[in-house]
């Protein structure tokens, strides 16, 4: 399934520096640049709800924006959003223009579906890796995300990078054995067994410590 594809309205040029960002921000607006395919960078301006009305659908931050430009509509993606620390509102946005000829890198979003019941009924846990899997792909055949099966996972069970299903035209540059789901025993569980190991050892031992002294003293008292 590609990537969703939206139009957007950028105005060109304003202002720089901090307090003419925060002059935007206050408009509800948001300063961005736009860059790439070897033309020169360009300051825009984008309002904050159109914005997220865009990164809204299926492919969120990975789709793809006609951005018009001062009426000049140039095919984009997100590269890098910049958010407030506290608020978590968007402060910068930068647009990178793309080819639909020509791959690009992205990163596409990982989600875990099904319930790993052998794990949980063993007291372990589940662990994603990864939040997301580099690709490498033409703008139309980004998929939105990809989605792993961990019901079948049990303790020790390692899904990797290789055990992913890339659509036609997708590729990724990770390492085949990269790791990106984990089924765990917890800390906890450890630490019990490895008790429940030490105390049974020392049973065994005590037993097997009864049988000399006794033959000792026997030998004393003859």
């Amino acid at each position: 399934m590609p990537s969703s594809e939206v139009t957007l309205t950028a105005d060109l040029g304003r202002e720089t520096g901090s307090a003419a960002s925060r002059r935007l921000r206050h408009e509800d607006k948001v300063p961005g640049v736009v860059y790439g395919q070897g033309a020169d960078a360009q300051t825009v301006t984008v309002v904050r709800r159109d914005l997220r009305i865009a990164l809204s659908g299926p492919a969120g931050q990975n789709a793809l924006i006609t951005l018009k430009v001062g009426g000049d509509p140039q095919l984009t993606i997100v590269r890098d959003l910049q958010r407030d620390p506290i608020k978590r509102v968007v402060t910068h946005v930068d647009f990178l223009r793309i080819n639909r000829d020509e791959a690009i890198e992205v990163e596409v979003p990982l989600h875990l579906e099904g319930e790993a019941t052998d794990v949980h009924r063993n007291d372990g846990l589940v662990d994603l890796a990864l939040d997301s899997l580099t690709v490498l792909a033409k703008p139309g055949d980004i998929p939105p995300s990809f989605t792993i099966d961990v019901s079948e996972m049990t303790i020790g069970d390692v899904i990797r990078v290789r055990d992913i299903a890339l659509p036609a035209g997708v590729t990724t540059p990770l390492d085949p054995e990269t790791p990106l789901v984990t089924a765990e025993a917890t800390r906890a569980t450890i630490e019990e067994e490895a008790e429940a190991e030490g105390e049974e050892g020392e049973g065994e031992g005590g037993a097997e410590g009864a049988a000399p002294g006794g033959a000792s003293d026997a030998s004393d008292e003859s």
